[in-house]
């Protein structure tokens, strides 16, 4: 059976941080990421998704947890799509559109490489202490399946090899009857981890969980299932509490994923006042997994 690493997305999200997960003594970010990598082997970076970290912000990371560790790193907004705020750009880069958010057709092509440069830049440290797992492509709710939408994902893939990449698509129609089939293949056939998500159903941003590694390694993110996933604040649509039992049957169907894959990366983002904490160590302990290595205690 292939590895199975947990974890959540996002290690400093201010709500975890009111919510006394973290002891008194973890007063700056280096001891938190010791702390969060002493009860996890893997994290999601969440805010590159927000704005493009710095290379030594990226290279203290990397020497804050210990060896076997690993860091999936979401891309900047901008790159796969979602409107963006004009501040989220280093400011060397913001074009004078005067628009409070832009999109990749408002950037002079010039400013969207040097952009896709910064970024790569980010990810060498991680990568270069073998912490890198991969850069996670997560799409806009708004992109349809469709020949057009298939070389973007193809044309961003490309720009952050030779890193493992992985695909998070969130509109029904990539999966909709024989589509599904088609979307796994595509993915299989380009070398992209087909991301696997437990979300509420029936929304038109609804993608169903299945359970197929299309390359290495194979990706769950769990959601949960909040009633207020279409209309409420993004605290109240990530605000879940998996059961016991729910967990256990995630188990089973998480050691089937496992034994067809190397390395099988989970993660929670129904990340709300340390709730994704404590669900990813149950999960963790019900199926036996360790943070990969254990710093000494001091």
């Amino acid at each position: 059976m292939g590895d199975i690493r947990v974890g959540t997305s996002s290690w400093a999200d201010q709500t975890l941080l009111r919510a006394g997960w973290y002891p008194r003594s973890a007063r700056t970010p280096a001891d938190r990421l010791g702390f969060y990598a002493r009860h996890f082997g893997l994290v999601e970076v969440d805010t590159s998704y927000y704005a493009v970290p710095a290379p030594e912000t990226t290279a203290g990371w990397a020497e804050a947890v210990p060896p076997g560790f690993t860091f999936d790193v979401k891309a900047f907004s901008l790159f796969t799509g979602h409107p963006t705020p004009v501040t989220m750009l280093p400011r060397d880069l913001r074009p004078a559109t005067g628009a409070a958010r832009i999109r990749r057709r408002d950037l002079p092509g010039e400013a969207y490489e040097e952009l896709w440069r910064r970024f790569r830049a980010a990810l060498r440290p991680l990568a270069a202490a073998a912490r890198l797992g991969v850069v996670l492509l997560q799409f806009p709710p708004w992109l349809v399946r469709g020949e057009a939408a298939r070389r973007r994902i193809v044309e961003l893939a490309e720009r952050c090899r030779p890193w493992p990449v992985a695909v998070e698509l969130r509109h029904g129609s990539w999966f909709d009857g024989a589509a599904a089939a088609e979307t796994v293949t595509f993915l299989a056939d380009h070398g992209l981890s087909m991301v696997c998500v437990d979300m509420p159903q029936g929304h038109a941003s609804s993608v169903p969980p299945i359970m197929i590694a299309t390359a290495e390694p194979a990706v769950v993110r769990f959601h949960g299932h909040s009633p207020s996933w279409s209309d409420g604040g993004k605290e109240d649509r990530f605000r879940y509490a998996y059961s016991d039992g729910e967990l256990r049957r995630w188990a089973e169907l998480l050691t089937d994923l496992a034994a067809t894959s190397r390395e099988l990366h989970v993660l929670f983002n129904n990340c709300c006042e340390g709730q994704a904490q404590r669900d990813a160590a149950r999960l963790a302990e019900v199926l036996g997994v360790a943070p990969a290595a254990r710093p000494a205690q001091v």
